[in-house]
């Protein structure tokens, strides 16, 4: 048997799972871009998380035209117990994400495929391969005997389809990151935390599933899956393509809005610090200094009306800062700039906010004035 569980020379079962709420608008695109593979034994798991428009009935007209895809419903309850819902029904030895409002390239699932079994060889051929590169004769971690995902990169558009910013850079030539170093890169904002961007073994996944009622879900389970797996192997490729659209669940539609997010992550981040930090203590000084930076974000992003006694994950995210301003103001993981604003919105919350909004007012004027 060779990596993926498939018989040497046959193409292993890819699952695809696409959860799908209220995305009528956009979700054609995205299954015309997975149907439209050069990897076909896919496995399409569309799951209708409740949707209240025509997404439901889109899957089903899907389904009727191509017999790879398999259309499950569910009550709404978020992408995380969608995502869960597909992973126990799938079938494929390689499970793959995909946003019901993202594209993908048409080899992704070709490339990261034959990239997997590639490496799945090496490693088996080897008996024992460290995960750093070959120069590196000290490393002492081996990158077998435990399961790896694969990864490729991702661009990131607008809904004009501009090119905006890569939030990740594939690398040169083909890379093995050992699992502790993989953890370190999301808590350092330098690795991928998109799990539609792999593909992962399905034993992994159904004995790690996502957290439910949550946003942040992806970054969560790759944190939890520091001591299960080998690590990462990360592609010089592009195969996914994120579209950043107004009002998803994970962006706002304007800066009056607030999301779920803001709060989720540092949720996420205190579970970092109280679950996987006291396993991997060599993760310490990252996980404080991500706690540290995704309280910034929450504080410049929760509305001024709400920062108060009576909400209370106010008030813990304003301890945490008092908390630890020593080590705040050590780290050498925190830039100037994001330090300085920590150091304010520790000392005066509500006043520093104000300010910043006024500034940022002033900001935006002045460029509309300009255009």
């Amino acid at each position: 048997m060779t990596a993926g569980g498939s018989s040497a020379g046959q193409e292993p079962l890819v699952s695809v799972i696409v959860p799908v709420f209220n995305a009528e608008k956009f979700l054609s695109k995205t299954l015309s871009s997975i149907r439209g593979q050069t990897y076909r034994n896919l496995e399409i798991i569309l799951v209708d998380d409740g949707s209240r428009d025509r997404s439901l009935a889109i899957c089903r007209e899907a389904a009727q035209e191509d017999d790879r895809i398999k259309v499950l419903t569910k009550e709404n309850g978020g992408a995380g117990s969608a995502r869960n819902m597909g992973i126990l029904a799938a079938q494929g030895a390689l499970i793959g994400f995909a946003d019901s409002d993202d594209l993908l390239y048409p080899d992704m699932y070709e490339t990261l495929v034959a990239g997997y079994l590639q490496a799945g060889e090496e490693l088996a051929k080897a008996g024992r391969t460290d995960a750093a590169p070959a120069a590196d004769t000290g490393a002492k971690d081996a990158f077998s005997g435990k399961p790896f995902l694969i990864q490729t990169g991702r661009e990131e558009i607008d809904e004009e389809g501009k090119r905006l910013p890569d939030a990740v850079i594939p690398p040169a030539s083909v890379t093995r990151i050992r699992a502790s170093d993989f953890a370190r890169s999301l808590l350092l904002y330098t690795g991928d935390s998109s799990m539609c961007t792999k593909l992962t073994p399905a034993g992994l996944l159904r004995e790690n599933l996502f957290e439910e009622k949550t946003l942040g879900e992806d970054f969560g389970l790759l944190m939890r899956l520091c001591g299960r797996i080998a690590g990462v192997v990360n592609l010089p490729s592009t195969g996914y393509r994120v579209v950043h659209r107004a009002g998803s669940a994970t962006r706002r539609g304007s800066a009056a809005q607030f999301s779920k997010a803001y709060v989720d992550i540092v949720r996420q981040a205190d579970k970092v610090e109280e679950e996987i930090v006291p396993e991997h203590p060599e993760l310490s000084d990252a996980a404080k200094a991500f706690a540290l930076i995704e309280r910034l974000d929450y504080l410049l992003h929760v509305p001024v009306r709400d920062m108060n006694r009576q909400n209370l994950f106010y008030t813990e995210v304003c301890g945490y800062l008092r908390r630890n301003l020593r080590v705040m103001c050590a780290s050498p993981l925190i830039g100037a700039k994001k330090k300085l604003y920590l150091l304010l919105l520790t000392a005066a919350p509500v006043t520093v906010r104000k300010v910043h909004l006024l500034l940022r007012g002033r900001k935006m004027a002045k460029e509309k004035m300009t255009r």
